[in-house]
């Protein structure tokens, strides 16, 4: 594992730089990004290239041992480029120009635009695709942010009817796929097709489900671009994206297929604030995140990459400045958040940034150093992670136990037809997942296409489309599976299946959905003292269910080793269907306390307290006192981390299934 951060070389006098790299290097740091907001430098008119200052920036850190990774800055596209082809810019779904001024301000599917992109990526990559210091390069930066993977603009619509026209052949062939008989929706003919938006009441779901598809496309092929050209003029190093958290605009294992490495960008406080998280939890964990919110995306983007290989690109080391409120990181979570990202089995992590810049927009992010270059108090945890990794050593990968599939398609079916306004399936599959956690168990996050062998246990929080293949290979498992409400209850179409949800699965589970119920806050069922909100299903079935409300209503239906609930669950429900699914796979769950977080590797067990008390790993594991620990002791403070070996004295927790099973 290294250790990095962002820099940006142009925003300082360059009598700074060595200084700056000179300091990065006794840090602990090894790897500095680079360039990917630098265009209006690189290329102040248009073909006149200034690569002077580049050069010298890429000799001053390289000759501190430091490795470069070199952003495409096209995120930036500068003044000159809008002006002289103002068309290129994205469009709101209210209509409006998303103009120049700050960032990501092009549409993916300007053809002009996509031209200069590949034109600015050809030039770097030729100058310094074979610069020995160049070590990986990142496209772009952060696709989607600010919402703009959806853009609503003239090139947009054009691009969009020639996806259709491929994909339909013919307007009779989309009219009857799209249903548009319903409400006098027939087209004549492609060239009448718009994006939907601007419609007087909601479009027709098939119609924005297409959209999000042509949307999502647009991103991958724009991206694919970038990369073939690099893998050309820079051969043998690695080429990344850095993704964000709970962000579903575009599908990220599509885009990832053109990686060799998937990164994203880390910044618990500002995601727990600024989603869906109760008051209480944000008031509880305001200066640690949510414990679950680094390892969802860890357990995601690893998911995502082709072969396991990630990186942490931007890691919130301070206060940061978008969220509606920024508090200051608890003392010590600096650290944790980085030997949480190795035990997850992170490359890199990088910090965002190196100094806080004193101008423009991100003036109040924190970086590692202050405005005047004094250390922030971050730089104390990153001397301190370092050394805690060279403690380590190798670690080796998560063990593989439980698998929890998830799907940008499902978000974009329940977006476009949520039926109730308290389902949102991010915060459904976020559930899942940390109860999976809390149970003591690791987690990878995996594609509907992913290989499936080897997992203890499978959960599909919501899959609308639940195709025969992936229910077929489901199936055919031998460990516990549980898949999750509105599964099966789409056609790739939007329509309902002629023989109604679940579709493809009663093939094997012998239930069919007759009616779907969304829940107003109040309006609950009881569960063996639990409470059901939000959403229920009205399953016919001759099986008996698993579990029911107390009037009656089953909610977790069984055939064998496949389950399916019928309901939005709460915690405690989870709690009791994952227990019972971990038995029968030969997994003793563990009651962790909700501050505590348990990652188990192939030869190393790791412990993360996101508390603000400290809590005694005996009262949880048994034997804790004596394990042999590598960092810490059985004894975790606020913020602090565990590390033991896990061969001299495992957990029965955390026994692997091998084991348990012979």
């Amino acid at each position: 594992m290294r250790l990095g951060c962002c820099y940006y070389p142009e925003h300082w006098p360059e009598q700074m730089w060595s200084d700056d790299a000179r300091r990065m290097a006794e840090m602990g740091l090894s790897r500095v990004r680079i360039g990917e907001f630098a265009w209006s430098r690189i290329e102040p008119e248009a073909g006149r290239f200034n690569w002077d200052w580049l050069d010298r920036a890429i000799a001053t850190l390289s000759s501190a041992g430091l490795g470069i990774i070199l952003g495409t800055p096209i995120a930036t596209p500068p003044n000159w480029l809008v002006k002289a082809m103002p068309d290129m810019i994205a469009y709101d779904a209210q209509g409006r120009p998303r103009k120049f001024g700050s960032r990501r301000h092009y549409c993916f599917s300007h053809l002009g635009y996509r031209r200069e992109a590949a034109r600015i990526t050809r030039a770097l990559a030729e100058r310094y695709g074979k610069h020995p210091a160049v070590v990986a390069w990142q496209t772009d930066n952060e696709y989607g942010c600010h919402d703009t993977a959806i853009s609503y603009s003239d090139s947009a619509a054009a691009a969009f009817r020639a996806w259709l026209r491929a994909k339909y052949d013919t307007v009779a062939a989309l009219n009857a796929a799209w249903g548009n008989i319903f409400w006098s929706m027939d087209y004549t003919e492609f060239a009448a097709i718009d994006p939907p938006n601007l419609t007087v009441t909601e479009p027709n779901p098939a119609h924005v489900l297409d959209w999000r598809r042509f949307s999502s496309n647009q991103v991958v092929s724009f991206n694919r671009a970038q990369v073939d050209i690099i893998r050309a003029l820079s051969p043998g190093r690695d080429v990344t994206h850095n993704f964000m958290g709970f962000f579903t605009q575009f599908d990220h294992h599509d885009v990832a297929r053109d990686l060799d490495v998937v990164s994203w960008d880390s910044y618990p406080l500002g995601f727990l604030e600024q989603f869906w998280f109760p008051e209480a939890d944000k008031l509880r964990y305001a200066r640690q995140g949510h414990p679950d919110i680094a390892a969802f995306h860890h357990d995601l983007y690893r998911g995502a990459a082709r072969e396991g290989r990630w990186w942490v690109m931007e890691q919130q080391p301070g206060p940061v400045n978008w969220a509606r409120y920024n508090p200051a990181p608890l003392l010590g979570m600096v650290r944790l958040w980085t030997l949480e990202a190795l035990a997850h089995g992170v490359e890199l992590v990088s910090y965002f940034r190196w100094r806080q810049a004193p101008f423009a927009q991100e003036q109040m992010h924190s970086g590692l150093l202050r405005p005047d270059s004094s250390d922030d108090e971050a730089v104390a945890e990153v001397k301190r992670a370092a050394a805690d990794i060279m403690i380590l050593g190798q670690i080796g990968t998560p063990l593989k136990q439980a698998a929890l599939v998830f799907s940008y398609e499902a978000d974009w079916i329940i977006d476009t037809q949520p039926q109730g306004a308290s389902f949102h399936y991010l915060e459904l599959v976020y559930t899942m997942y940390s109860t999976l956690r809390r149970l003591g168990l690791n987690v990878d996050i995996i594609s509907p296409n992913a290989d499936l062998d080897g997992y203890q246990m499978v959960v599909v929080p919501c899959l609308p489309i639940l195709d025969a293949v992936l229910v077929e290979k489901l199936a055919a498992l031998a460990c516990p599976v549980l898949i999750g409400p509105r599964s099966g209850s789409k056609t790739h179409t939007f329509s309902i299946p002629d023989n109604l949800p679940p579709g493809a699965l009663q093939a094997h589970l012998p239930i069919k959905v007759g009616r779907v119920e969304s829940l107003r806050p109040g309006l609950e069922h009881l569960c063996e003292g639990t409470r059901i909100s939000r959403w229920i299903e009205h399953i016919e079935s001759d099986l008996a269910p698993e579990f029911r409300t107390d009037e009656g209503l089953g909610l977790v239906y069984r055939n064998g080793r496949i389950r399916y609930l019928a309901a939005w669950p709460n915690a405690g429900l989870l709690a009791k269907i994952f227990g019972s699914m971990c038995a029968a796979a030969g997994l003793i769950a563990t009651d962790l306390p909700a501050d505590l977080r348990i990652v188990t590797t192939a030869t190393h067990q790791f412990a993360f307290n996101y508390g603000t008390d400290t809590l005694l790993l005996d009262t949880y594991l048994d034997r804790a006192s004596g394990f042999d620990y590598f960092v810490g002791t059985h004894s975790v403070p606020p913020a602090g981390v565990a590390v033991w070996v896990r061969s001299s004295s495992p957990s029965p927790s955390m026994t692997d299934f091998a084991a348990s099973a012979t």
